[in-house]
């Protein structure tokens, strides 16, 4: 499956962490050093933000929206992971 848990993603050096969610959202609270990309920016830009070279770790609110774009992006060739339960999770896990 293409998804990491939070506790999982805290282990790797230097993960490229993406926020999904709208700027407002990321604006009032993200998972630390996360890049913000929203969903629909990413979807109709990927090749703009992103290198088939890197490994990207997306997140949404609860993990739905990420799951399905990181399928997508690993479908063009790009090597994508949903963080399992998005920002939710990360937020109770600190």
């Amino acid at each position: 499956m293409n998804t990491i848990s939070y506790a999982d993603l805290k282990k790797l050096d230097n993960p490229i962490i993406v926020d999904i969610r709208d700027n407002y959202s990321y604006n009032i609270s993200h998972i630390k050093n996360s890049l913000n990309i929203p969903y629909y920016n990413l979807l109709n830009n990927y090749s703009h933000y992103l290198n088939k070279n890197n490994t990207y770790y997306l997140y949404c609110e609860e993990g739905r929206q990420s799951l399905e774009i990181s399928k997508r992006l690993n479908s063009f060739g790009y090597k994508t992971l949903s963080i399992e339960g998005g920002f939710i999770a990360a937020k109770m896990y600190n």
